[in-house]
């Protein structure tokens, strides 16, 4: 059974169907939307309904996009991040431990590759 949650959009309220245990989350996004609708409204004025949802679909497209192309540049970068080598050992600990020192290089790599982007 969906669950019905109340949202408030520009001073408008909407009663919107979501999943249960989705409220919160849903509710969450629309005061994200609340938030650019109004900060588009400051800075344009007055506009219709139709072109502030335009508006706000369209800045949203945008972040999105560039979080995409963020995130592929950065993912490309990691694929030039060699393996690190399994280290031989008989014990479990010193498997652990070689574990913790190539994941270790690992870590330090990307964090390095990223203070380079």
């Amino acid at each position: 059974m969906a669950a019905t949650v109340a949202v408030t959009i520009v001073g408008r309220t909407y009663e919107l169907n979501c999943d249960p245990g989705q409220e919160e989350y849903l509710s969450s996004l629309a005061a994200e939307v609340d938030v650019r609708a109004t900060e588009l409204l400051r800075l344009v004025g007055q506009v219709g309904d139709a072109r502030l949802l335009v508006m706000v679909a369209l800045s949203m497209a945008d972040e999105m996009v560039d979080l995409k192309r963020a995130v592929d540049r950065h993912a490309e970068g990691l694929e030039a991040v060699p393996e690190a080598a399994p280290i031989p050992s008989e014990s479990a600990d010193s498997l652990l431990a070689g574990g913790i020192e190539a994941l270790a290089r690992r870590i330090e790599a990307i964090a390095e590759h990223l203070e380079k982007a």
